[in-house]
């Protein structure tokens, strides 16, 4: 068809492309330009992924759901195993059994679970999303291990309610963590404010796999059934290659938002190096996903102000220390806790300085025990001031360094977190909720009635 072009159009990134042509007649045009079998290819973008991918998703998006997809046909394969010994144990297939028993077995397993579920998410919540890469993978170890409780649980008749109830406690907290941190997971890939479809288009990966896997194991059960060595050979194998992928997964992430691991990392780096700011895939990559980060002082942050003063003189102290500052700074070096009270008007920034604070300190600490041979550090020598502070248990001179090399570095620190890619307009640093307003309650020396 000829004409004259008067529009071009294209379905975002993709392959899908139309020319609108004006006739001689004055009659538009429609003529598809896209390539062969695009329509096919189309369908499939548009059912598992979301909408205006790759653009709408974070980069690390398609190498994350290509291990998670591996982790879950794995986990699918060794659930079914499972749930195959769980059932012979509760008796079926035994004409001994009654299902009275089998009934009350299985509600004892699923009380367990919800109180686990409630209990875990009481104390690790807010964890959760702090350190999401940790918890997703403890998850899914978590869940192997009570795979290989519940296939174990047959062998023992006298404790099977037991063991089947610690598998189901141990379910129920995968659950929880599981579910928690593939929100935060989903709310990073989601960059068009698109969070609903990329869990949706989650789901139905995640079904489809499952679909896959249920019918692999529709064919691999009457092989197995009954031969204890293939159960387990085949057990083994899906764990490994389970616990493979959830690694890789995990470690493919890439997240721009700063916990407590990642500072870490960036502010110990900042100083050996000189000045560099670690970009966001370095810092990433060195983020362990297995272990808390290892500190020797243990930051608490948004703690209660009675943790750091004693006496009236203590807070006025610290108050002239850190003026116009939004928090309050101290340690016990004895105990190995650095504790940073927060102003109720407190923001971003404040929490991050603090935290970083704390860090210079920790590594001032550190540095201590050993001798420091990096010439950075050496030629520092305020930060030296601090080693030698800490050897020689001068707490209140340690304390007035760290405020003062904390003042000079932090500005240009700040200034090559955006520069570098990482979010400043919130944290993940894991506050407490203690708030205080010392500006009103400086206390001055006077008798109590």
């Amino acid at each position: 068809m000829t004409g004259i072009i008067v529009c071009k159009e294209t379905y975002g990134t993709h392959s899908l492309k139309k020319d609108y042509l004006k006739s001689i007649d004055g009659a538009i045009h429609v003529v598809d330009r896209s390539e062969k079998l695009t329509s096919i290819s189309q369908f499939f973008r548009s059912v598992f992924l979301p909408q205006g991918y790759p653009e709408s998703v974070s980069d690390d998006y398609l190498q994350y759901q290509l291990w998670d997809t591996i982790q879950a046909f794995a986990s699918s394969i060794t659930g079914t195993l499972a749930t195959e010994a769980v059932l012979k144990g509760v008796g079926i297939g035994d004409e001994m059994a009654t299902p009275l028993a089998a009934t009350i077995t299985w509600i004892l397993k699923d009380g367990t679970g919800m109180l686990g579920r409630i209990l875990f998410a009481w104390c690790q919540g807010t964890s959760l999303d702090c350190d999401a890469k940790r918890w997703r993978l403890f998850a899914d170890i978590l869940n192997d291990c009570a795979i290989c409780l519940e296939i174990l649980a047959p062998l023992s008749k006298s404790y099977f309610r037991l063991i089947v109830c610690i598998a189901g406690l141990g379910k129920s907290i995968v659950g929880v963590a599981g579910g928690a941190t593939r929100a935060a997971l989903t709310q990073h890939q989601a960059r068009r404010n698109n969070m609903a479809d990329v869990s949706a288009k989650d789901g139905s990966q995640e079904t489809l796999v499952n679909l896959a896997a249920l019918i692999c194991g529709l064919l691999l059960m009457p092989v197995v059934s009954g031969n204890h060595g293939l159960v387990w050979s085949l057990f083994i194998f899906f764990t490994a290659l389970h616990l493979f992928a959830n690694y890789s997964a995990v470690t493919a992430v890439r997240m721009e938002t700063l916990n407590q691991a990642r500072l870490h990392i960036l502010v110990q780096h900042y100083l050996t190096s000189g000045g560099e700011m670690l970009a966001v895939n370095r810092a990433n990559s060195q983020e362990p996903v297995i272990w808390k980060t290892r500190r020797k002082m243990k930051i608490h942050l948004g703690a209660t102000l009675h943790k750091i003063i004693k006496r009236s003189e203590d807070l006025v102290t610290l108050q002239d220390l850190y003026r116009y500052s939004g928090y309050l700074l101290n340690f016990k070096l004895k105990s190995g806790d650095i504790f940073i009270v927060l102003k109720q008007s407190s923001s971003v920034v404040d929490h991050l300085k603090s935290c970083i604070q704390a860090e210079i300190i920790n590594m001032a600490v550190e540095c201590s025990s050993k001798k420091v041979q990096d010439q950075v550090l050496l030629n520092n020598s305020q930060f030296m001031t601090m080693v030698k502070a800490v050897n020689a248990e001068n707490s209140s001179l340690l304390l007035q360094e760290s405020v003062q090399l904390t003042s000079k570095l932090f500005p240009q620190f700040f200034s090559h977190l955006q520069q570098t890619g990482w979010v400043t307009s919130h944290v993940l640093l894991g506050a407490d909720e203690w708030r205080s307003e010392w500006d009103e309650m400086r206390i001055e020396d006077k008798k109590m009635d």
